[in-house]
């Protein structure tokens, strides 16, 4: 059981909340060991409760997930992993990460994750049946862990062009698993999620291009107009790396038929994990050696 409560936590989805880390990076405290292990706790307590929201959404979703050629194969669907399992793993995580929260890194951090699991469990319920708002609520998903990584360390210089460009970036990412899963399921498709009757590929295919356009104008705005950029403009350096990673994105999604879960994307291929890693060092030398 331990084994199927595990890839029921979904750790590969865990770095999503390497956005807690946002803060630390830009806010120009990352060599502070002090905030570091701050950003590190955030993470962690993330991970702990984003992986409740998961077990949440699986045990609300198993019997949709069923008739998923993918979805199938997770242990609540199949069968492996029985309910009264990942209700008490839910229950154990929420037991551990929400007290903590307020504990070890404040109350502005624990209303965060008070936060996220409320948005969360809406989304669970009530949001994701409800057209643009279901991939907005994911955004506001992202943008709570750049803002918890953010309280946690007390970041006073933190340009809210950050929280922009997340929004525009997980709105990119969120439409394009929707476009991914009516490509996947075809006439099937409202049959899992209920919600994807209300989308066309056309339609999703124009906010992709609309969502994706804005993302990189936002992002080149920031790295010239933000305050706490280097004077001499180099953040600007970095825009060929976002520029390639949304369009390396886009073409798996497109062209290559994935995108259904955003984050094997991110671990299965090469050239955009070598893009992602060249942007991080390409930010961290101007910020911190300009």
């Amino acid at each position: 059981m331990l084994k199927y409560l595990l890839i029921s936590m979904r750790p590969t989805q865990w770095t999503k909340n390497v956005f807690v880390f946002a803060g630390l990076v830009f806010a120009k405290k990352l060599f502070f060991p002090s905030e570091l292990g701050k950003a590190i706790s955030a993470f962690i307590l993330f991970c702990l409760a984003s992986s409740a929201v998961y077990l949440i959404n699986d045990l609300v979703d198993t019997e949709q997930d069923r008739q998923h050629p993918t979805k199938r194969n997770r242990p609540l669907p199949s069968g492996r992993l029985e309910a009264h399992w990942a209700a008490l793993a839910i229950a154990m995580l929420l037991a551990i990460s929400f007290p903590l929260s307020f504990w070890a890194l404040g109350y502005r951090f624990g209303l965060v994750i008070l936060t996220y699991l409320v948005t969360m469990l809406l989304y669970c319920f009530l949001f994701r049946k409800v057209v643009i708002i279901d991939v907005l609520t994911i955004a506001v998903g992202f943008d709570l862990r750049v803002l918890a990584g953010t309280v946690a360390i007390s970041a006073i210089r933190f340009s809210p062009w950050v929280y922009v460009c997340t929004t525009l970036l997980a709105l990119f990412l969120g439409l394009s698993k929707r476009r991914h899963e009516l490509s996947l399921l075809n006439e099937e498709a409202p049959q899992h999620r209920q919600i994807l009757q209300e989308y066309t590929p056309k339609l999703l295919d124009q906010m992709i291009v609309v969502t994706m356009a804005t993302a990189i104008i936002a992002y080149c705005l920031y790295t010239f107009s933000a305050e706490n950029l280097p004077e001499n403009h180099a953040m600007m350096l970095t825009i060929p790396f976002v520029i390639y990673g949304i369009f390396r994105y886009l073409y798996l999604v497109q062209a290559k038929g994935e995108g259904g879960e955003p984050e094997n994307v991110l671990l299965k291929d090469p050239p955009l994990m070598i893009d992602i890693g060249l942007w991080v060092i390409a930010c961290v030398a101007i910020l911190y050696l300009s």
